[in-house]
């Protein structure tokens, strides 16, 4: 799991797909865009960050999985989303999320940026885009409260 249920969600958005297999909690970021409003362009993608370096679309809410659809249905209860569909990020808002860098040490007020993979972080990286500020340090779990702003 790496979201808890502890959020609250002001901003979210449907505009982007994915075609890659992906947990929830993470920061995507745009890798193709699409023309105009761009809700029906196939496009427009979002996809977990090679670099810290990349623009940043929004903090993953779907988990994405590749299976085989004529075998197993969807569990919707988990929120699953099909590879090469539309996901849903937080623009706004904060969650609970254990996707952060193994080194991270996030305190109360730290501005949080994100790592390679979308794993959020305190310490910035040469050219990095800061994607919102942490509310609480890591629990004993690893999960922290972050605010998203992007």
């Amino acid at each position: 799991m790496a979201l808890k249920p502890d959020r609250n969600e002001l901003y979210t958005d449907v505009s982007f797909f994915m075609n890659t297999v992906a947990e929830r909690g993470g920061i995507v970021t745009h890798q193709t865009g699409g023309v105009g409003a761009a809700m029906d362009d196939a496009n427009a993608v979002v996809a977990a960050p090679a670099a810290a370096t990349e623009k940043p679309a929004g903090l993953l809410l779907n988990d994405v999985v590749d299976i085989d659809l004529t075998r197993q249905h969807m569990n919707w209860y988990k929120d699953e989303v099909q590879k090469g569909n539309k996901v849903t990020l937080l623009r706004r808002g904060f969650v609970t999320t254990n996707r952060l860098t193994v080194a991270a040490a996030p305190a109360a007020g730290d501005v949080a940026y994100f790592d390679v993979g979308g794993l959020l972080t305190q310490d910035v990286a040469a050219g990095s885009v800061a994607v919102g500020r942490f509310l609480s340090g890591k629990d004993a779990d690893g999960y922290a409260k972050v605010d998203i702003n992007i």
